[in-house]
Formats: C-alpha cells, structure tokens, sequence
C-alpha cells in the first residue's frame, strides 16, 4: 500500500479556512471539501469516501480545540497512517505554536507552522515527526529575533541552528550536526538536571442497581520529563502488588515511546530501558482490568477486589408519593503507593523519593502532607445525576454535605464536596422532583380559578343530553397513579468524577529510576539529577451506576 498524502486544510470554529497545505497532486480546494465533509451526519467518522471527486477522494478529520483538521489522499492509504500523522501534528503545534491550539496562535505564527509541516511531509511521505528533531531544523524566531531581524549574531535564537545548516553546506557532513537519534535534540544543555515520572490513570467503572461491579478498567499513561545534559540511558522499574513478575499480567495492551528497547522489556517485564527526548513526552500506555480473570471465572465484583476511594448507592421512589430520590456516597481512605526507592536522588529528596507535589518539584521532607504517595488526597469530587426531560424542577434539595448545583428545566443535577469534606464516612443527598402540570388539573392564579367546564343554556332550541354519572377515583387510585406518574421522573444512573493524588488504582508503582553511567554521554562526572514520582488517579464520570 504505497499511498501519498496529498493536503491539509484547517478550519477555525466558524468553518472558515485557516491553512491549507498541498504536499502532492491538485487537491481540491478547501471551498470544495468543507460541504462534502459536512454533508454527512453527525457523528461523522475519521474516515470518510467521496466517490464523486474526481479523482475520489478519501478524507481523514480530527477535531482538536474546536478547530477541523482535515487530510486527504487519492490513493489507497493506510487509515491509521493519515490519523497518527494528524495527531502528531496537533502535538508539533502545540510545542511549538503553545497550548491551548487557538486559531489567533496559528494564523501569527505562519511562518513556524509552513516549516513544520514541510519537514514532517516531503512530497506525500510521512517524515520528521518528532519534536526534538524538529526543533534542530526548525526556525524559531522570539520578539528579541524579529527585532533584530536578520542579523546573524551569537545569542540570537536559531543562531544555532543557521550555523549548523552552514556547516553542513560547507562540509557536506550531515552526520556531524544532525542528532544521533530522531527523537533527541543535539547538544541538550541544561543547568539545573532533573528526571520526573508522572503515572496517570483514568477509571471506567460500571456498577449494577445492587453495587456490584459489572466492568472496571483503568487506561493509564506513563508520562516522563527529562531536563538532563547529554545523552542519558535510563532504566525505569515498575513493579505490582503481587510484584514484578505479574507485571505482564497487569499491564495489558501495552504501548511505548519509540525510544524505548522493546527487546529488554521482552525480556524482563517491567524494565523500561531508553534514552528519553528533551523535555516532557509520554512514554508508555497500557490498560488494566481491575476485575480479572480468576480460573476461569470472574474474580469476586465485592469491595474486597475492586478498591474505589468512593463507592455510590441510589434508591428511587422514595417518600409517600414516590417523588423522592436519594443518592449516597461511601468515602474510603485508600493507601498510597509508598515510597520509590530511587536511587540518586538528591539530599532534598532523599527521604521521600516517590513523592513529588502538583507543581512538579519533590516533596523533601514534608512528605505527610496529603496529595503524595504516603497520604493520598480526595480532590474535585462531583456528582453528576442525569434527569429526564419530563423533570419540571426539583422542589427540595437536601445535601448532608457540599453544595449543588441545578436550574429548572437543565438536564442534569451536579453535587459538589469540597476537598476539606471529602473525608472518609457517608453523604447522603436527597431530592423531590416535579413533573410537567397534568391535563386534569385546575389552575389557579391571581384568584381565578379554571375548571375546563363549561356551561351553556341552550334550552330555546336544543334538549340536554343524558350525562352519565362520573365515578370518582378512590385515594388508594389516585396515590398509585400518583406513584407510576413520579416513577418516570426518577434518574436512571449517576456518575461519580474525582481525583485522587498518590494513589493508582491498579497498584502500579515505580521501583527505581537508574541512569546507566557507562552508556551514557555527556552527562558529567559526579552529577546526581534530582528525581521525583507523581502518581494519580482521575475520574472523569468514569464510575456510573444503572439505577
């Protein structure tokens, strides 16, 4: 399949053309594409086939910060090809243009976006697509640059990367200049050296009306930021519960940063070994099952196998007419994961290596305040209870702790618990709703009252008809179809969303960060860089419970 990549088009949130790129061929305009793509119903797919272009077209979308980022080819072409190079150019913007991805941002900075994309693809073929290698060949002009103008002189950015281009047309040497591996600049200098790991999970939790789990994984990302001189080779250890050797059976659908050395993590599980780009990028992702397979069976759903900070119950129909509902909150304090024993750290970190705090610096010794891996912290804790549309308005709201947050007519009902009360007992929030008016019902307002009867005398020409007598609905009557009325308006589910700082579902931990002296380049003698661990948890409704 030797497909090419023919252009790209940006459109801002309006629709209206921001950039097109034409790589190869005679694309069609970005006048002609925008009603073709818009024509198909939403949700429209990441892959869509025109067969009335000429020639047909296949067109690859991904919408990134409200704005459209289309991709077209002509040819047959590989779909997971076009959408990864989409989203690696959203990743290049946003280091380089910065992030959030504006279109303001893209439209001042023209002339960095042109280079990018003529470096990442030469004539329909995917090229450079690493950031690092890009800043190396990539002009960056700041506002002390655009002042000065085209002056060459040292201290200028891009002054180093105009001399090398000069070397490398004098000497004809590309080797010399270009960095030994793709994804690492040259020459990395930094003066302050520091490694940090931040491991990231998102739980997906789906609990039955009695509270038992039906489904629970945890899609977690290995983050890394090296500001390091040189070139390092590093090892990381990552280790479970039940130790390293189960670290295969834990991690499923693994999924790593080209640097890192696939054979060592064959080899031994639990090994990352790699020579990481400057900067912050991600290094691995996997999935885990926090149910799994025990022979044969699924493992017992209790709360013994399954360890939420934050378990939720609720009961429908409540109260004498069946227009209550109640939602409860089960807080649990969860244990951290301990502390990593990394080894050269510095004296600051020494103590409480495994912990470091949101902004990214160790903890040193205050390591018992809570957020870190010793005493993990509850945080942005938001319950979310979708209602029905036949929901009027909820007369009463009682919440036991924390605020709410509803307006008559929204669809949702959301409730709030600061970090300060998201302590470890029982919440409990009860609501009573209100249906829209019945058809039978009288209306009263300002004194006058409607009965929708009426009466007219038409005795002069026209007989009364025989009316049948009206039987009245007993009070047991009217109270069950009070109760089937008010059975409609009950929430069929609740969504749970938190976060919580050192601690990871699956129990995943890092063992040591080691930097492997013989293989490494340029690093200095006697440097130890500061090094530090973060670990969270995040759910964003990710815990939702069928009613």
């Amino acid at each position: 399949m030797n497909g090419a990549i023919e252009a790209l088009y940006i459109y801002d949130e309006h629709n209206r053309p921001l950039l097109i790129h034409t790589y190869l061929s005679r694309p069609l305009t970005a006048p002609q594409l925008l009603p073709l793509y818009l024509s198909h119903h939403t949700p429209r797919p990441n892959l869509i086939y025109l067969p009335n272009t000429s020639p047909p077209t296949l067109v690859f979308s991904l919408i990134h910060s409200n704005l459209l980022f289309l991709l077209t080819s002509s040819t047959e072409i590989e779909p997971l090809l076009a959408l990864e190079f989409l989203h690696r150019i959203i990743d290049v913007f946003e280091e380089f243009v910065g992030s959030p991805l504006l279109a303001h941002k893209l439209e001042s900075s023209y002339d960095v976006v042109a280079q990018l994309l003529n470096e990442m693809c030469d004539a329909g073929a995917v090229s450079t697509t690493e950031p690092n290698a890009l800043r190396d060949v990539v002009e960056v002009e700041g506002w002390i640059g655009k002042l000065l103008g085209g002056i060459n002189i040292p201290g200028k950015p891009g002054f180093s990367a105009s001399s090398n281009m000069s070397a490398i047309s004098s000497t004809g040497s590309l080797a010399a200049n270009s960095p030994a591996l793709p994804w690492r600049r040259a020459n990395v200098r930094h003066t302050s050296n520091e490694l940090y790991v931040d491991l990231v999970e998102t739980l997906s939790v789906t609990l039955a009306p009695s509270g038992r789990p039906l489904a629970a994984f945890a899609n977690g990302t290995i983050a890394f930021t090296s500001k390091i001189s040189g070139v390092p080779d590093l090892l990381l250890n990552l280790s479970t519960p039940s130790g390293r050797q189960n670290i295969n059976s834990v991690m499923e659908l693994p999924v790593f940063h080209p640097c890192v050395r696939l054979t060592r993590w064959r080899e031994k599980p639990g090994e990352l070994s790699f020579v990481p780009p400057d900067g912050r990028f991600v290094l691995a992702g996997y999935e885990v099952d926090l149910l799994p397979f025990q022979n044969g069976k699924v493992g017992t759903t209790n709360s013994s196998s399954l360890k939420l900070p934050v378990n939720v119950e609720v009961k429908t129909s409540l109260g004498p007419a069946g227009s209550d509902f109640e939602v409860r909150l089960f807080i649990t304090k969860v244990s951290g994961q301990g502390n990593s024993s990394i080894s050269g750290s510095s004296s600051r970190s020494s103590s409480l290596p495994g912990g470091r705090n949101g902004s990214g610096f160790g903890v040193g010794l205050s390591g018992g305040h809570a957020g870190t891996s010793s005493t993990p912290a509850l945080e942005d804790l938001v319950v979310t209870i979708p209602l029905p549309s036949d929901v009027r308005n909820l007369s009463e709201i009682r919440a036991s702790r924390g605020d709410t947050t509803y307006n008559p007519g929204e669809k949702n009902l959301e409730w709030h618990i600061p970090a300060k009360e998201a302590v470890a007992g029982g919440a409990t929030l009860r609501c009573t709703v209100v249906g829209p008016l019945a058809d039978d019902e009288d209306f009263e307002a300002n004194g006058f009252k409607l009965d929708r009867s009426y009466n007219y005398e038409e005795e002069a020409y026209q007989s009364h008809p025989t009316v049948a007598p009206k039987i009245e609905a007993t009070e047991e009557q009217k109270d069950a179809k009070k109760i089937a009325q008010n059975k409609i308006l009950m929430p069929s589910s609740a969504m749970v969303s938190f976060s919580v700082k050192g601690w990871l579902a699956s129990g995943i931990k890092v063992e040591s960060l080691l930097i492997d002296t013989r293989k490494s380049r340029g690093l200095g003698e006697g440097v130890k860089p500061y090094k530090g661990v973060k670990y969270l948890t995040v759910s964003r409704g990710g815990i939702e419970i069928r009613c």
